[in-house]
């Protein structure tokens, strides 16, 4: 008669601590899952909140600035080759392109001149944002220097924050040379002739008879020449 094997009080103590040791294991993983979750909703909150911070066209300008950086390095391979960026730049552009970027041009209103200060200092504005050329690499770096000061709030002064660096003096120097140059040769002062005649006993009495002059010259010039010669009747 075969005997019948028992499990013994031996058997279930082991059954039960493996058991347990799976219970904790799989505690462990959840929570290991919770702390990961919590770490990527964080992430994800503060990148939600630096997004809001931005303004309303970063994307674009990351945009232009990528593709800037892109035709910089292109611009020094072919001048590394010897080619003319130029003109490699336009055998890469198709012709349905070059007839849409000339329709586009003629859209564009040409400067009329000097309209008044507003229409210039936009205009001036516009220059002057078109010349500056953002290094992404030193954006990233002041970023996290900067950490939450980097975009401006309400409470932000902009004195202490940042430092500029010396070549952005050097070229802010450079354009406001360039500026009163440029003002200097369009001034509208007129030069002081020492050896016109004086007619006037103020500067206030020089400016009416110059005004005279100007509008009622043309009538009076024969008067003004008898009066001279002392032949006026």
């Amino acid at each position: 008669m075969a005997s019948e094997v028992k499990s013994g009080p031996s058997t279930s103590g082991t059954n039960m601590a493996s058991s347990k040791s799976d219970k904790l294991k799989r505690l462990r993983d959840l929570e290991l899952k919770m702390n990961e979750a919590r770490k990527m909703n964080h992430a994800e909150v503060v990148a939600e909140d630096e997004r809001k911070k931005r303004p309303q066209n970063f994307e674009a300008k990351r945009k232009r600035l990528e593709w800037e950086q892109e035709q910089a390095e292109k611009k020094k391979e072919c001048v590394a080759k010897g080619e003319n960026y130029d003109r490699v730049k336009l055998l890469e552009v198709g012709a349905d392109e070059a007839e849409r970027w000339e329709r586009k041009k003629k859209k564009k209103n040409p400067d009329t001149g000097f309209a008044d200060y507003e229409q210039a200092t936009f205009r001036q504005y516009q220059r002057l944002t078109k010349q500056i050329q953002q290094d992404p690499k030193n954006y990233e770096k002041e970023r996290e220097q900067l950490g939450d000061d980097f975009y401006a709030s309400a409470d932000t002064l902009g004195l202490h924050q940042r430092k500029d660096s010396e070549d952005a003096i050097d070229r802010m120097v450079t354009d406001l040379e360039k500026q009163i140059d440029k003002r200097s040769k369009y001034s509208r002062r007129r030069t002081f002739d020492e050896e016109a005649d004086i007619d006037y006993i103020n500067e206030r009495n020089m400016k009416f008879n110059q005004k005279l002059e100007r509008f009622y010259g043309k009538y009076t010039a024969e008067i003004k020449q008898n009066l001279e010669r002392g032949t006026a009747v």
